[in-house]
């Protein structure tokens, strides 16, 4: 059976409470007295019951008298019964002693309803007299509430959380109590709980704690707290304005530990932290900058602290103290990686001259080695972010700036002469310049003007891997500038480089190392034919053929420098290309190319479009067109002419085919192939449709480079020039070319359409068909009037074979192929 509570002083339950002395009632209120007092005649009453019996007389215009009595009373002055108050509060003190041990009977019962009961009870007291909290902190009550946090009842968690915050309430004793062993932490579990009002109780329990020092540094102390009220404090969404505004609130406590400033920020809560930098002794800024600095911060971030802080940390860095300085630039160093904006507001802020000075300096006062590593870092970082640096003067004159050939002879001086750390950060400085068309000129300029090349070319065989990639990157932004200067310095250690290529794992998938080798290779002069024959003896071209043809095949994991590898890989391939059409003695590279299936891998990476990588599609059709140019070279033609009834094997099916010899091909006149000839003819190897895809690319460079592959089966290189335009035709390819004139994009690619076209319209059934479209004769006109002298005399001749020109010459020329 359920015991009934009831803390009423004015009744007492037989077996547990202590009946009340009629001394202690009122004959008044018939109630225990709170404030007892004595009248003349020596009677005693409640303080507020005999005023009231004295204003009632008054009233009714008797004369006050003694309510028991009735004698007429000549004062109504009033003593307090000190000795008979202090006995009531005994009595009530045994009876509520009494009371809260029978609550905490009922505390430790199985039945909720009993437990539910004990504690509205305790809430009754409290709420009725504040000292009650310590009696029931002093009856070792507050431990007991504290292990029904984790009751599996949640009426009993409710109620007990709701006690709890009660018995702390403007009671720092009992926030001590409360605060001993694993409650705290117990209390922080409900945050994250799914039932709203057990967060809500929670966090307001956690308020009344943080007011308190100790338990509000314990608050912060337990592991992913401050994080929780983050989360609580920013869900105005999800969850009510009094849970907000508490989680708000206590956080707002929790700010005076520096600690816990600290977890704020790295749980994003960064204006604390900023607050105490802004307005903090110079000890407190230093803490704040060394948080600050140790903090991974989004962009968006970085810039909001660059606008509050950023011109406070430069002065720091200027003038402050060793340590204060080395704070104060790893926080820089942070802020400084963001996007323009940020580095902006730093720039603005006068960090530069400082920066460079910091780095270049020496002897006494310098900044120790591993501070320079962070100086290094933050210039690289300012030089990522693509801001002006030529606008911004590091002297007095206003005449140096960080792009002042002396400027850069300094970092290429201290890139030599520091430790790997600060040499990784410098080359990064150097690749961020030379990776901008507005500053690349004079970073080329200085490193000529030094002899820099060879050392800078050295490093790609660093021990460190950061830094041979930071170097290579370096090597292949100046390339294009100084591309022969840097073939000839590179030739001793080519080695390394393809050995960096061919050492990978297939797992793992091209690493940056190998990404930025490859595309240096790819960068260099690829017309440098001893280049050409070292890479070949050295069996690079072998290697990266074999490597493209795993990627194609996914036996090496593709990622995101698959296609920066596979660039780079198709322009140093593309080399070999160049050899055959330079040297086409050189049996060599078409035994290479054979064995590899160089057109066949060419064709396969023209299907590219999908994926973007133009360059890769640019490269394979100029390649292609290289190759095909050897194809009536190295074809096979039958010595006896072939019957007229047979068909060509390169090109099967449909339309008017002149004859040839079983197996021999219609445009060239003998026996080819794709892998063996490079013949571009060859049926089913998709050579041709494939580049008539590639004429309706976005790049004008691509169409350009496909137009001319397609064209070397219509120019004098082929044995039968009208049978390639048949076989165009039968790969739906004339259309398109003809729409590449008529779109006229650019110069170069009018020139090469005006050829092709007028190589088609030589087909007289073909130029019948043409003559009816305007838009043909239109375009023809417009390169006849505007084109280069080369240009217009192809248009003319190609205006006649519409009839638009009359002939009047019976010579024919057929242009070669430009």
């Amino acid at each position: 059976m359920a015991q009934e509570f009831d803390f009423g002083d004015d009744q007492s339950h037989e077996g547990f409470q202590e009946p009340a002395f009629e001394a202690f009632m009122c004959p008044l209120t018939k109630q225990v007295m709170q404030d007892p007092v004595s009248i003349e005649t020596g009677q005693t009453f409640e303080r507020e019951a005999i005023v009231k019996w004295f204003k009632e007389c008054r009233d009714n215009g008797r004369t006050p008298t003694c309510p028991l009595t009735q004698t007429e009373l000549r004062s109504t002055e009033v003593s307090p019964s000190i000795a008979l108050r202090n006995a009531i509060d005994e009595w009530r003190t045994r009876n509520q002693e009494k009371e809260l041990h029978k609550a905490c009977d009922a505390l430790a019962a199985q039945p909720d309803d009993d437990v539910l009961r004990a504690l509205l009870c305790i809430s009754q007291m409290c709420h009725r007299s504040g000292a009650k909290k310590n009696l029931v902190r002093k009856q070792g009550v507050i431990p007991t509430i504290a292990d029904l946090l984790k009751s599996s009842s949640r009426r009993v968690r409710l109620k007990s959380l709701e006690v709890l915050r009660l018995l702390v309430e403007d009671n720092d004793e009992n926030k001590e109590e409360l605060g001993k062993g694993d409650t705290i932490r117990t209390i922080i579990k409900f945050l994250s709980n799914e039932h709203f009002q057990e967060r809500e109780l929670a966090v307001s329990l956690l308020y009344e704690l943080s007011k308190y020092e100790p338990t509000c540094e314990r608050i912060g102390a337990v592991y992913g707290a401050i994080l929780l009220l983050v989360g609580m404090g920013s869900s105005k969404k999800s969850e009510n304005t009094v849970a907000v505004e508490k989680a708000e609130n206590t956080l707002k406590n929790l700010e005076k530990y520096e600690t816990n400033v600290k977890q704020m920020a790295e749980n994003g809560r960064l204006q604390p932290l900023l607050t105490k930098l802004i307005q903090g002794t110079a000890e407190v800024q230093v803490a704040m900058a060394e948080y600050l600095g140790e903090l991974t911060l989004a962009n968006d971030v970085k810039v909001v602290v660059a606008e509050q802080v950023g011109a406070l940390l430069v002065s720091i860095m200027k003038s402050g103290s060793l340590p204060a300085r080395e704070a104060t630039l790893k926080a820089l160093r942070e802020i400084s990686s963001s996007n323009e904006s940020g580095a902006k507001i730093l720039l603005e802020a006068g960090i530069l001259p400082p920066l460079v000075k910091d780095l270049f300096s020496v002897g006494a006062g310098h900044l120790p080695m591993r501070l320079k590593e962070v100086s290094a870092a933050i210039l690289a970082n300012l030089v990522a972010s693509g801001a002006d640096l030529r606008s911004i003067p590091l002297d007095d004159d206003k005449e140096t700036t960080l792009l002042s050939e002396e400027v850069v002879h300094s970092l290429l001086h201290l890139i030599s002469n520091t430790g790997p750390a600060i040499e990784c950060k410098l080359l990064n400085v150097l690749v961020g310049l030379t990776g901008s068309p507005a500053t690349v000129a004079d970073v080329v300029s200085a490193v000529r003007s030094s002899g820099a090349a060879i050392s800078l070319v050295q490093f790609v065989e660093a021990a460190h891997r950061e830094i041979r990639v930071e170097s290579l990157k370096l090597l292949r932004n100046v390339s294009p500038y100084m591309g022969a200067e840097l073939a000839d310095a590179l030739g001793g250690h080519l080695g390394s480089l393809l050995r960096v290529v061919s050492d990978s794992d297939d797992r793992s998938g091209v690493t940056e190392e190998q990404a930025a080798a490859v595309g240096l290779l790819g960068d260099l002069p690829e017309r440098d034919l001893n280049l050409t024959r070292q890479l070949f003896d050295l069996g690079a071209f072998r290697t990266l053929a074999s490597k493209l043809v795993e990627l194609r095949r996914g036996s090496i994991r593709g990622n995101r420098l698959a296609t920066p590898f596979t660039e780079g890989a198709v322009k140093v391939l593309y080399r070999v290309t160049c050899a055959l059409a330079q040297q086409p003695e050189e049996e060599e590279y078409v035994e290479f190319a054979r064995e590899a299936g160089l057109a066949p891998l060419m064709v396969e990476l023209l299907q590219q479009m999908s994926s973007g990588l133009d360059t890769v599609q640019l490269y394979s059709a100029m390649a292609l067109e290289n190759l095909s140019l050897q194809s009536r070279r190295l074809t096979a033609v039958p010595d006896v002419p072939p019957p007229p009834s047979l068909m060509c094997a390169c090109f099967g099916g449909g339309g008017k085919k002149q004859a040839g010899a079983p197996g021999t091909c219609r445009v060239h006149g003998g026996f080819c192939s794709l892998r063996e000839t490079f013949c571009l003819a060859e049926a089913g190897s998709k050579a041709v449709e494939r580049l008539v895809a590639c004429l309706e690319h976005a790049d004008a460079r691509v169409v350009e480079a496909a137009l001319a592959a397609l064209s070397t089966l219509l120019g004098d290189g082929a044995e039968n020039a009208t049978e390639g335009v048949l076989v165009l035709g039968d790969a739906e390819g004339l259309r398109p070319v003809v729409e590449v004139l008529v779109d006229n994009r650019t110069e170069a690619l009018q020139r090469r359409a005006v050829w092709a076209v007028e190589r088609i319209l030589r087909v007289p059934e073909i130029a019948q068909e043409v003559a009816v479209d305007q838009s043909v004769a239109s375009a023809l006109v417009e390169a006849y009037r505007n084109g280069d002298a080369r240009t217009r005399q192809t248009a003319e001749r190609a205006l006649r074979h519409l009839d638009r020109i009359p002939n009047f010459s019976t010579a024919f020329h057929h242009p070669k192929a430009p």
